[in-house]
């Protein structure tokens, strides 16, 4: 199953993706895809249904976040042997956390827009997991049980503001625009295996990350395992799991976002994001 959010800005309407890619209405069954929504029997009944008995919806749309209202967004640092070492940093021994504010989060097309005072504008590809029940101290064994699917995030990044700001990365992952999620939330019943999808990025054309969830350091069901002996994972979260190597930090010399340039983004089964950057006004 392949749900996702269409229509302007804060009038998104609920949808569902069939199996030749058409794009249907479910506003009829359910409000929208909030976290209550994933958490509730009615989802687990959505995943049994034909998509093609929902109404086709015609013309090109927007593609909004793929749950809304997102409670926390945890993301995990140098989760790539490959990325570490082009970022001159050792494999770390325990996953990496860091916060992004909920507020950079925006539709899987939206424009980027690189903030006041921009100098080191980056892109990272990575593989999204939406927490479907709530998760405190659960095993690893069981943490796939919590998830309600999977997306692609771009997990963008001012480095300057990260690197060179002092504190916590915090403040250079959370500008406005910088957490593009989607187009699709797919069921975890339509991922044959996570571990195994290839995840890359192109900037205006040329590939620049390629690589495969193979790489991951901690795998999926680690990381909701790991982050939930820290804090509550609640539905409606999303962790985002790092990403491979081919950032613009890691370059030489490094090469860093403009206005105008196109990123082009996917992860296997999981769906397209293509955003055009602009700068602050």
């Amino acid at each position: 199953m392949k749900l996702v959010r269409y229509g302007e800005k804060g009038r998104e309407k609920p949808g569902i993706v069939d199996a030749a890619g058409a794009l249907r209405d479910i506003s009829g069954i359910v409000a929208d895809i909030t976290p209550a929504f994933l958490a509730s029997p009615l989802y687990g009944e959505l995943r049994r249904a034909d998509p093609a008995s929902f109404p086709l919806v015609s013309g090109n749309v927007r593609y909004g976040v793929p749950v809304s209202h997102v409670g926390k967004f945890v993301c995990v640092g140098l989760n790539y042997a490959d990325h570490a070492k082009e970022a001159g940093l050792p494999i770390p021994d325990e996953p990496i956390l860091f916060m992004k504010a909920t507020s950079a989060v925006q539709g899987a097309n939206d424009t980027v827009v690189l903030p006041r005072g921009h100098t080191k504008g980056d892109w990272e590809v990575e593989l999204g997991i939406v927490i479907g029940k709530p998760a405190k101290y659960v095993s690893e064994a069981d943490a796939m049980s919590h998830v309600a699917g999977f997306c692609v995030v771009n997990d963008l990044s001012e480095r300057a503001f990260q690197m060179e700001r002092g504190g916590q990365w915090v403040k250079g992952k959370s500008c406005d625009t910088f957490g593009p999620v989607g187009p699709w939330l797919v069921s975890p019943d339509e991922v044959a295996d996570v571990q195994n999808l290839g995840i890359w990025l192109e900037l205006n054309g040329r590939r620049i990350q390629d690589s495969s969830t193979a790489q991951m350091i901690f795998p999926v069901a680690h990381l909701v395992s790991y982050i939930s002996q820290f804090m509550s994972l609640q539905p409606g979260d999303i962790i985002s799991t790092g990403t491979p190597p081919g950032v613009g930090a890691g370059m030489k010399p490094p090469l860093w976002l403009k206005a105008g340039d196109e990123m082009r983004l996917g992860i296997d089964g999981l769906g397209v994001q293509v955003q055009i950057v602009t700068e602050e006004a």
